[in-house]
């Protein structure tokens, strides 16, 4: 069992609170959290570890925890047990197996692709049994098979597991909940993803009929309450003395006697009871709250290089490890070259655009480069680099975060973003120099569901020279025209 109970917290290097006031319960099975780069998901899964300690309010769990963090950088501290001998015929031994981990990995671990040090870290959290397993991104950098055994090692645990994703088939796959965290708070829904989605749809659009309803309320009150007034205007200047003949006793008489009986204040009355109504049909509207939702369709500045070659490289063999090599055929990357980069975990691939950007012929500044994973002293450099931009340049760098969901005005405040939103920030830098060719080592790994469609729709037309390695293969096949398939 995990709950929240009022928690909230906000990060030292940022002035604005994250959670205020978060409550959830979670008992067995896996909730999925879904939500936008930024929005805090890895910090729920902190403050369920222990790792982070709330503001306010309490966090509690029954038994052990496990956590798998989103980052491979470090060898988990049990890893001895994953390959330890004596253990041939117990469960860590069929987790292993279940994985496909190779006996050697934990010799050549810093040789290892972030996919297969992501296999080792799921399998040392799974081989603790605890009680209450948090997991970060499970499938970034994994393919496709790699990606189906994660899936189904995850589906073996049986206690209260708590996953961020943005795995659509994972999220369908192995959650019954899904917690949607937002503007400072979650609300969690039963069902996989595809299910609470459609929930959450259906809510939301009945929330949007109320409030045109109560909009179209709003217009009629206030329609009629100008009618009103009016009448209430010329009752007004029917009871005025200041236009009749000094003769004219009749006409006084009769607007005297409207006065005697309240006949003149009727008008009057009714403008007012109207105001009111209109005053509370107004604070109707206010009160149903709907996230204001912005078209960030947008299209990325890139050119065409006037180059005839960006890069050659003849066949050669490139050394992956003292054991293995990648044998390369004749590489030529033309200015209008649409390249997808697809194969299993540890066949060379990343190896291969390091290989590539030290062979570009172009002036470094008209390339963009996504790696994989981006180091925490490259981070502080890219961001140092964010938050010093003249004036002009900062905010066309801005508009491209906004386009892909990031509010800019947050993370020019923050010591350390997501790393999501540090892809967001090194992308949108390099728009603003018009890129030659655009690199990118699986892009799609960090990004939240709605930024990947919103990069997939805007690569679609920028006139750049485009290199992608990805396992998303909708992805490669929509953006890509030529294909390099990496195996062993």
């Amino acid at each position: 069992m995990l709950q929240f109970i009022d928690v909230s917290f906000s990060y030292d290097s940022s002035p604005q609170v994250l959670f205020d006031s978060l409550n959830f319960h979670l008992s067995k099975g896996w909730t999925g959290i879904v939500a936008p780069n930024g929005a805090g998901k890895t910090t729920i899964l902190q403050l369920a570890a222990g790792i982070l300690i709330p503001d306010s309010g309490t966090v509690k769990s029954t038994g052990t925890v496990g956590y798998v963090p989103q980052k491979t950088d470090f060898e988990p501290d049990n890893i001895s047990s994953l390959f330890n001998p004596e253990f041939l015929d117990s469960g860590i031994f069929q987790m292993s197996g279940m994985l496909e981990i190779q006996s050697d990995w934990m010799e050549r671990w810093n040789t290892l692709s972030h996919g297969e040090r992501k296999r080792i870290q799921i399998a040392c959290a799974i081989i603790q049994s605890p009680d209450i397993l948090l997991v970060d991104e499970p499938t970034n950098h994994l393919d496709i098979n790699s990606s189906s055994l994660v899936i189904k090692a995850l589906e073996k645990f049986r206690g209260c597991g708590l996953i961020v994703s943005h795995d659509r088939n994972l999220l369908d796959q192995i959650c019954c909940r899904i917690m949607f965290v937002e503007s400072l708070s979650a609300e969690v829904f039963s069902g996989n993803y595809s299910e609470a989605a459609l929930q959450k749809e259906m809510i939301l659009n009945a929330l949007r009929n109320r409030q045109q309803k109560a909009k179209n309320e709003v217009r009629r009150l206030e329609s009629e309450l100008k009618r009103r007034r009016q009448e209430a205007q010329r009752s007004v200047g029917r009871l005025s003395k200041k236009n009749l003949d000094k003769n004219d006793s009749d006409g006084r008489g009769k607007i005297n006697l409207a006065k005697l009986t309240g006949k003149d204040a009727v008008a009057g009355n009714l403008a007012v009871a109207f105001a009111t109504r209109v005053v509370r049909a107004k604070q109707e509207l206010d009160s149903i709250k709907i996230k204001k939702e912005y078209d960030l369709a947008f299209n990325l500045i890139g050119e065409k290089s006037q180059k005839d070659l960006l890069a050659r490289i003849p066949a050669c063999r490139i050394p992956l490890s003292p054991e293995r090599e990648i044998t390369l055929p004749d590489f030529t990357l033309f200015p209008d070259d649409r390249i997808g980069i697809i194969g299993p975990n540890g066949s060379g691939k990343s190896t291969f655009l390091n290989y590539l950007i030290s062979h570009i012929e172009i002036p470094p500044n008209r390339l963009i480069y996504l790696p994989q994973e981006i180091s925490e002293c490259k981070a502080v450099e890219i961001l140092e680099e964010f938050q010093r931009l003249p004036s002009k340049e900062l905010g066309e760098v801005c508009s491209y975060i906004s386009c892909l969901g990031s509010v800019p005005e947050r993370l020019l405040n923050t010591k350390m973003p997501s790393p999501g939103e540090l892809r967001k920030i090194q992308f949108a830098i390099g728009l603003t120099r018009r890129p030659w060719l655009i690199i990118m080592d699986e892009p799609t790994n960090h990004l939240d569901l709605h930024a990947v469609e919103l990069l997939e729709k805007a690569l679609e037309k920028i006139e750049s020279a485009i290199v992608l390695v990805s396992h998303d293969l909708k992805f490669i096949e929509k953006l890509t025209t030529r294909r390099m398939l990496f195996n062993f």
